[in-house]
């Protein structure tokens, strides 16, 4: 039982080390925001804004936890006059305007008071809710974008399941479940110590029969304490295991979103390959973990709301029979026991939080969990890249140079070996080689992207890079926004647009750059290339990586593509991996990859068209 106990502990002291690590950095955030007051503009760092807000709010919950004593005291003098028969008594107590006093404390009165300030407590926490939402939210993709993370994370095998949930839901999760439960709890503590006393004094004492009749003051706060204990293990008990069954609902959930994600993105290929029957069945073996997971879900729901059911149906009576037999005995007027009934409701209820939260509780670990593990796994993506790069880097001429480069997998096997080349600014060089020989793995490495390996790379000092996919990225937004990328729209002028498209043999396309579309479903596979190179001639690189960025042109249009970028851009570096023939005719120079010797030979090519 005390080595059981000890890992408990353990566990609470690493879920709060972790609630911590995920909290504290916002109420410390030296960043500024804006805010206006007074029709002013002021700058302010986001710690005071936040705090402010906190602060505010917990005055309002203090205020509300003041208003509830205050109609639980109304709550006595109402049922008095009843009990009394004292009509203008009853009728004051309901609204008065004898004076501002008489007013406040009736309960038209205490109840308007009440719902205003609810009301708005509840829209400064949404306020605070979304602002610390915002600011999670934009550390995390921040993080996850920096240093290349998302493709580290990839190449390592460090990556999460669904970053996208991590950063959109579990983020909104953690920032609403947050507040919701530590103002919750605050409210109830300061709800169980101003109750205790007004039920202590209204409760009277018991004398015990045991111990030679001792007598026991406050007796029902005693009650109230045994009845929460009670409860509040039993819940624990019953729905412990909520919180991994919660962590895997979610993380199935996610999964399955992202399944249908995937068959909306590779559409055409699954139409094309009639992969209907086998994506339907993978859909059904994704759905099947959360059917299942859901029932055992449900049967642990189930349990737990048995007793938190029968715990709060039962809580409803319990006090009144326990006072009954003192208002019988006519020691206590009606007015007493309703009220001894609420202030008994409200000390349970504090004490009962746990019982009430549980299921709350077990889902914010979860979320808790998840966004830690998420954090972890991006640190440790950058820490093992940065412990197995061994490439020196080096930016001190135009020229890209490898000297003794040994290019590795990421599991640490050797691809290619003693690699020696140079590429002067603007040559035009494309890779060859056998399918699986390593000429993907070598063009990163040209590109300064592969962090496995060792040896001297000297990248280009102060170039401008673009690279150029065969599937090209094509971002969801307007047809200015796909082809301006990685810049802003507001980057180019319409006119730069349209003698790009042009140029590119995309005329058809010309009136379309206001127009927001999924372009990579929209366009075919050969107007995707060509609104690459059209990128390519907006942003003017220095350097030009091509990764069989023509593949899917006919051999015309590929030369003229060539031919353009040559006119257009007359310095650049073009380096190209290609499989078609045709291509070889573009470039001066080629780099054979032997898969035998693990070798990269150079070898001219006639002149360039």
């Amino acid at each position: 039982m005390m080595p059981d106990l000890v890992t408990r502990t353990a566990a609470a002291r690493s879920f709060l080390a972790k609630l911590w690590q995920l909290a504290r950095p916002y109420w410390f955030a030296p960043e500024k925001a804006e805010i206006r007051l007074l029709g002013f503009t002021l700058l302010v760092p986001e710690r005071w804004i936040a705090r402010g807000l906190l602060a505010t709010i917990l005055a309002m919950n203090f205020f509300l936890v003041w208003m509830s004593k205050q109609l639980n005291a109304w709550n006595a003098q109402f049922f008095n006059a009843l009990q009394e028969k004292n009509g203008p008594r009853f009728w004051e107590l309901l609204f008065s305007v004898a004076s501002f006093e008489a007013f406040f404390f009736s309960f038209f009165g205490l109840v308007v008071v009440f719902i205003v300030i609810a009301v708005y407590r509840l829209w400064l926490r949404q306020l605070l809710t979304i602002r610390w939402r915002r600011w999670i939210t934009e550390i995390y993709f921040r993080d996850w974008l920096a240093d290349r993370t998302y493709y580290r994370m990839e190449l390592v095998n460090h990556g999460t399941d669904n970053p996208e949930q991590r950063i959109e839901q579990d983020v909104a999760q953690f920032a609403n479940q947050t507040l919701t439960i530590t103002l919750g709890l605050v409210s109830e503590i300061a709800t169980l110590i101003t109750f205790t006393f007004v039920l202590w004094n209204l409760s009277g004492s018991l004398t015990l029969p045991l111990f030679g009749g001792v007598e026991l003051p406050g007796f029902m706060v005693w009650v109230a304490l045994v009845y929460a204990i009670v409860g509040s293990f039993l819940t624990w008990f019953i729905g412990r295991r909520l919180v991994r069954v919660n962590f895997l609902l979610e993380r199935y959930n996610a999964d399955f979103r992202y399944r249908m994600t995937r068959i909306r993105e590779n559409a055409e290929s699954i139409a094309l390959y009639g992969g209907e029957r086998d994506e339907q069945r993978r859909l059904s073996d994704a759905f099947a973990r959360i059917y299942v997971t859901w029932w055992e879900y449900m049967k642990l729901n189930k349990r737990l709301t048995w007793l938190t059911v029968f715990y709060n149906q039962v809580a409803n009576v319990f006090p009144i029979v326990v006072q009954a037999p003192r208002y019988f005995a006519g020691e206590i007027p009606l007015g007493t026991l309703t009220q001894t009934a609420g202030a008994f409701g409200q000390v349970q209820g504090s004490l009962s939080w746990f019982v009430d939260s549980f299921s709350q509780l077990a889902d914010w670990k979860a979320v808790v969990d998840r966004l830690t593990t998420f954090a972890e796994a991006m640190t440790k993506a950058k820490a093992a890249v940065e412990t197995e790069a061994a490439f020196t880097k080096t930016r001190k001429t135009p020229a890209l140079e490898l000297e003794g480069v040994d290019v590795a997998l990421p599991d640490g096997r050797i691809l290619l070996e003693n690699v020696d080349l140079e590429i002067r600014p603007g040559e035009a060089v494309v890779i060859q080689g056998p399918s699986g020989s390593g000429k993907t793995t070598l063009f990163r490495v040209l590109a300064g992207l592969w962090p496995f390996g060792r040896g001297r790379i000297d990248l280009p000092a102060g170039a401008r890079i673009l690279f150029l996919p065969q599937k090209p990225y094509l971002p969801i937004g307007t047809l200015a926004e796909a082809l301006a990328y990685p810049e802003t729209p507001d980057s180019y002028d319409p006119g730069q647009y349209r003698e790009a498209l042009e140029a590119c043999r995309l005329p058809h396309l010309v009136d379309r750059l206001d127009e927001e579309a999924n372009w990579s479903m929209v366009l075919s596979p050969g107007e995707q290339q060509r609104l690459a190179f059209a990128r390519a001639l907006l942003y003017r690189p220095d350097w030009l990586f091509l990764d069989e960025a023509s593949s899917a042109l006919d051999e015309a249009t590929e030369t003229a593509i060539y031919r353009l970028i040559r006119e257009r851009l007359p310095g650049v570096t073009i380096v190209s991996i290609a499989h078609k023939p045709s291509v070889l005719r573009h470039h001066e120079r080629r780099l054979v990859i032997e898969p035998r010797t693990r070798r990269v030979s150079s070898e001219p090519l006639p002149a360039a068209e």
